[in-house]
């Protein structure tokens, strides 16, 4: 079933209506209100499971929801509901109320989540537990970081080698990770000084996280994470409960070929079953999606060779090639969320017609504005 979420009067957000479908992805400026929806989705679907874990960490929140609503968003964050606002998944209103209620019984999760201060979730190449983070820290991060500090120690079993790993990761996936990534760098699970903390072994060099590019330190757990979701399950991260994987600005800190990377990972995560919602500032999730919503009308003619070239994959091996056997049975939308005078509200932009006389949606969002205002300036100087 395809979920559509309704927000009115909620934080920085006016009006927003998204429809989750197998690829969704959210594009606006900062601070307004992308993060703030994606959280609310994932506490309306877990709350259940949420409010086990707050209580396991011996958060007091029953009986209030404010108090649910300051541990779980950050200290200082509860009068974001107000008594204006008004949310509802598929035409079903939630009230503030229907936060409350404790399950007795062991909850499960729906959505898996990958926040965009994902870096924090690292000390030193240390996996930060739940607690180490303080009150304004939200709980996607501080979930987050605790179940990878789970799953790196207990749930790969006893292999230190963290990165190349031979039973995760299409073979496809792992090679394009590690040729716009690591670089043939091969990261270990180190344990000297009686603390085990990532570092990368090249060239003879044990070099440790804290000197890591920008981009391998950010994408660290989000790699992370691709392995949870794609391997087989485990204690801490079991996979067959999870319907959504929400990523937060995948492209944080990396090359655009590795953003390719990631792009193509996602598309193994929509194979499998997963719908993916993704909030970005980048232009190449949307060149993809775009590329995609023309090119799926004519996949009876084409098949799923121009994707194969798209991603360089023309000569990989069939079972490589097999994250694209349903691809044209998914689909893919695009909103911009943008500020309408003191209150931000949602568009539908997906057709990301380049000649759309919304610039919305010609100007994808405004993440291609400034190469449309180039071009312009050139042509209107030089012929």
């Amino acid at each position: 079933m395809i979920e559509t979420i309704n927000i009115k009067n909620f934080g920085p957000i006016g009006n927003a209506e998204i429809q989750f479908t197998d690829l969704t992805i959210l594009v606006g400026p900062q601070a307004c209100g992308k993060s703030i929806l994606l959280q609310m989705f994932k506490l309306l679907k877990d709350k259940k499971h949420i409010l086990q874990t707050l209580d396991k960490y011996s958060y007091i929140v029953n009986k209030n929801p404010d108090n649910i609503l300051e541990a779980y968003f950050g200290e200082g964050i509860s009068r974001i509901w107000t008594e204006e606002s008004n949310i509802s998944i598929n035409g079903k209103e939630k009230k503030k109320s229907s936060l409350l209620g404790m399950s007795q019984t062991e909850e499960t999760e729906e959505v898996f989540y990958i926040p965009a201060q994902r870096i924090l979730s690292m000390n030193d190449g240390r996996l930060k537990n739940f607690m180490e983070f303080d009150n304004t820290t939200p709980y996607v991060l501080k979930y987050f970081s605790e179940i990878l500090r789970l799953y790196i120690q207990k749930g790969l079993g006893s292999d230190k080698q963290i990165f190349p790993i031979q039973a995760r990761l299409k073979a496809s996936v792992k090679t394009s990770f590690n040729d716009s990534v690591f670089h043939n760098g091969k990261i270990i699970m180190d344990e000297r000084n009686g603390q085990k903390r990532l570092r990368m072994s090249i060239n003879d060099m044990n070099i440790p996280f804290m000197t890591w590019s920008a981009g391998q330190k950010e994408f660290m757990p989000m790699l992370l994470g691709f392995y949870g979701l794609t391997g087989p399950k485990s204690q801490f991260i079991n996979n067959s409960y999870y319907k959504y994987v929400i990523i937060e600005e995948p492209e944080m800190g990396l090359h655009p070929r590795a953003i390719l990377s990631v792009m193509l990972q996602i598309i193994e995560l929509m194979h499998k079953g997963y719908k993916i919602i993704l909030s970005t500032h980048s232009t190449l999730p949307l060149e993809f999606a775009w590329a995609f919503n023309m090119l799926k009308p004519e996949n009876s003619k084409f098949g799923i060779s121009p994707l194969l070239k798209l991603f360089g994959m023309e000569g990989c091996k069939s079972s490589d090639k097999g994250i694209f056997s349903n691809i044209w049975d998914k689909e893919i939308k695009t909103y911009l969320f943008s500020y309408k005078g003191e209150k931000v509200e949602t568009s539908d932009i997906s057709s990301l017609d380049a000649s759309s006389e919304n610039s919305d949606i010609s100007e994808w969002g405004g993440l291609s504005s400034f190469a449309s205002k180039a071009s312009e300036i050139i042509s209107e100087n030089l012929w």
